[in-house]
């Protein structure tokens, strides 16, 4: 079995299939990404795996889909070309499904009022293990989050998208042409302002060759309220990575010594 890198799930590349097994007790996750291949093949052939076969009923859910070609944009650096390329691949996903037929699809995992709770439970059991460095970014940005008003939802001048609910740059394939985007199942109805603060704060865009994100928000044309929500989603998803990366045990490291304290940085330059 091959292991692709895009998937918290086990992956089995074939010659032209994509055979993706979910771990016993995701069915939703199953569910969301067979949704979402049927309805990309359906509003954006092309853009994504077309679906091949699913069993829902399995101990281990099951998707089969198309391989696609491309190569994982991740730990590469980007050029001007791969970066409008990738711009035109999101904006065509967010804008792919109908609003009739979007309206019927659940919101997606891991929306910011999840995301609010989630850091109130790990700011007891995290805060007092960190640095000074990480803990006072910490601070900040937990004091920041208490007036952000984040807790209300976009508003109605936010419209929403079909969101694919994972910002990892390795589930955006190039093929030296355009670039099409695997791993949908944290998908569902989102936002724009929401969808590109998980590609510009997702550690896989800064870890290794980082991303010009300035450049990517750039070629996205928000409305008013989308921009101002732009940078609040930032700031909560930069104020998520620093607490996950936090948890790393310094005995067994899961990320490179310091990435914690980058992290920090990172938050701390958007709430200045």
């Amino acid at each position: 079995m091959t292991s692709a890198p895009w998937s918290r799930n086990a992956v089995e590349l074939r010659a032209d299939t994509v055979v993706k097994k979910f771990h016993y007790g995701s069915r939703g996750a199953c569910e969301r990404e067979w949704r979402a291949l049927t309805l990309l093949a359906a509003y954006a052939p092309g853009l994504a795996p077309a679906p091949r076969h699913v069993d829902f009923a399995a101990a281990e859910p099951v998707v089969v889909m198309e391989r696609v070609p491309g190569e994982p944009m991740r730990g590469e650096p980007l050029s001007g070309r791969q970066l409008r390329a990738m711009s035109a691949a999101a904006g065509e996903l967010y804008a792919a499904v109908p609003e009739d037929v979007l309206a019927e699809v659940p919101v997606r995992p891991g929306r910011q009022q999840h995301l609010i709770a989630q850091i109130h439970a790990w700011a007891p059991r995290i805060r007092p293990r960190v640095g000074s460095e990480a803990g006072e970014a910490m601070d900040r940005g937990l004091e920041w989050l208490a007036r952000s008003g984040m807790e209300r939802a976009g508003g109605p001048d936010v419209p929403m998208v079909f969101g694919p609910g994972d910002g990892n740059l390795a589930n955006y394939l190039w093929d030296g042409t355009r670039v099409r985007i695997v791993d949908f199942e944290d998908s569902g109805r989102s936002d724009r302002p929401f969808e590109l603060a998980e590609i510009s704060e997702h550690v896989a865009g800064w870890a290794g060759p980082p991303l010009d994100v300035g450049a990517f928000l750039d070629l996205f044309d928000l409305n008013a309220a989308e921009r101002a929500r732009l940078p609040e989603c930032r700031r909560l998803l930069a104020l998520v990575w620093l607490f996950l990366l936090s948890f790393d045990d310094p005995r067994h490291p899961r990320n490179p010594p310091g990435t914690a304290e980058r992290q920090a940085a990172r938050l701390s330059r958007l709430l200045t």
